[in-house]
């Protein structure tokens, strides 16, 4: 099961521990893979532009 930073530990956990620097990259590159794939997802950010182009209005 992957557990976030935000989830309370579990009962086996030592939060308290200091994280080692393999921990910490492997920590980093986990959040911005979670941070691309998420951009990912929501692109595009808004609508795409409608080719619908108006009528002139009656003279």
């Amino acid at each position: 099961m992957n557990r976030d930073r935000k989830d309370p530990p579990a009962p086996e956990e030592d939060r308290d521990a200091p994280e080692t620097p393999h921990q910490e990259r492997k920590r980093k590159h986990h959040e911005s893979e979670n941070q691309d794939e998420a951009l990912e997802e929501t692109f595009p950010a808004s609508d795409p532009v409608s080719p619908f182009v108006p009528a002139k209005a009656p003279d």
